[in-house]
């Protein structure tokens, strides 16, 4: 098992688009992921449940990873999670 914690970069927090990216990247995983704050907690198949954690710029995570690759999923996640993203891309 792989945990991490993270600080949500974006500015606008993790809505919908980042929430669908994240999801995205994560599909058919084998493993699992969770994420937890102090909303709740979520695995990453689906985008309603991400949103239910209220993540907003600031807020401290904790990501938890087990399975294959556990190490390279964990750090693709925090990466997500500090990334300012910018809807539509200029």
């Amino acid at each position: 098992m792989q945990n991490r914690h993270a600080i949500i970069a974006n500015s606008q927090g993790i809505h919908c688009r980042p929430s669908a990216l994240i999801v995205k990247e994560f599909m058919g995983y084998a493993g699992t992921i969770r994420i937890t704050n102090g909303s709740g907690s979520c695995d990453v198949s689906s985008v309603m449940q991400l949103l239910s954690l209220e993540m907003h710029q600031g807020s401290k995570v904790k990501i938890e990873v087990t399975g294959e690759n556990e190490t390279a999923v964990a750090d693709r996640l925090v990466e997500l999670l500090q990334t300012n993203f910018d809807f539509p891309p200029l």
